[in-house]
């Protein structure tokens, strides 16, 4: 990765506040993001310092991509972990500098072009819960969106992933 690891404020803010936030910095939400945000881990508005990279699913260890599964297991095998759910929109209000997307498929089935999921560890098993979220730009509209998947559906060795690096210390 070229670019440096990011150190990242969690919380802090209530559930309205951080929505507040997000309008008032011009972030569009779809859906999903939104049914996301009504989670109950955003109920725990506790600060926490935590620190994010990127890597691509390539990078993991997957050159032909990987399935949610599998990039979850190739993400422990490199020393990383997913990120708490609440990393997406706090990410999101911290990134000003995202690059504007190369397309402006919004839904297609398939993993976005120029997009960077928040990987995290999915919430149910049920398919139609969203797994998390990702941060892309569109035609100049910054997005906070939220993603479901099943576990079939293979993530693009290109796919870039924002995933957390474990404190000194901390166990696997």
């Amino acid at each position: 990765m070229t670019e440096p690891d990011l150190q990242l404020v969690l919380g802090g803010l209530s559930r309205d506040v951080l929505r507040e936030a997000l309008a008032a910095q011009g972030i569009a939400l779809n859906a999903y993001a939104e049914t996301l945000l009504e989670r109950s881990a955003f109920d725990d508005r506790t600060e926490r310092t935590v620190r994010v990279t990127r890597r691509s699913v390539a990078e993991l260890g997957l050159p032909e991509g990987g399935t949610l599964p599998q990039v979850l297991a190739a993400t422990a095998g490199v020393g990383l972990r997913p990120c708490p759910l609440t990393t997406g929109p706090y990410l999101r209000l911290a990134m000003t500098d995202q690059e504007q997307a190369p397309d402006a498929v919004l839904s297609a089935g398939r993993a976005p072009t120029g997009a960077l999921h928040v990987l995290s560890s999915p919430l149910s098993e049920d398919h139609e819960v969203p797994k998390g979220f990702y941060l892309r730009v569109v035609d100049g509209t910054v997005w906070l969106r939220g993603y479901r998947c099943d576990d079939e559906y293979v993530l693009p060795p290109e796919s870039q992933l924002v995933l957390r690096v474990p404190e000194t210390g901390e166990g696997s």
